[in-house]
């Protein structure tokens, strides 16, 4: 399973290249996205009806997974462990990296060192 980030969402969403053509593609296989990206495009679209409906015609075609209590409790673990390294994560990045190890899912993004060395969470990138 591929979960689409929020970053390359927007990127598509722009048209951006690299994201246009992937996210395309993705879309055919069945690509999916986490409720905390949800959140993050419709505050991204907030006050713009233009916006909203890009972002409503684009979550019609996502399969969206819910955070469970498993992730989130995966995700708290998450930062702590990255807190010990003296690393910070921000709460929805550690949500969305929860969700994607608990559903052993492959996370698209273009922030990998926001990811990176996350035990579990398997990454897919888009060269820029």
């Amino acid at each position: 399973m591929i979960v689409a980030d929020t970053d390359v969402l927007i990127d598509f969403l722009k048209g951006g290249t690299g994201a246009a053509d992937r996210v395309a593609m993705e879309l055919k296989l069945g690509l999916h996205t986490t409720v905390i990206s949800v959140f993050e495009l419709w505050n991204g679209a907030a006050g713009s009806l233009k916006r909203a409906s890009a972002v409503e015609t684009l979550l019609d075609c996502l399969k969206i997974i819910p955070c469970r209590t498993a992730a989130a409790k995966q995700a708290a673990e998450i930062r702590y462990t990255l807190q010990k390294q003296g690393r910070t994560l921000a709460p929805a990045d550690a949500l969305i990296a929860g969700i994607c190890v608990t559903e052993r899912a492959m996370l698209l993004t273009r922030n990998i060192a926001h990811f990176a060395d996350i035990e579990g969470l398997y990454l897919g990138k888009l060269t820029p």
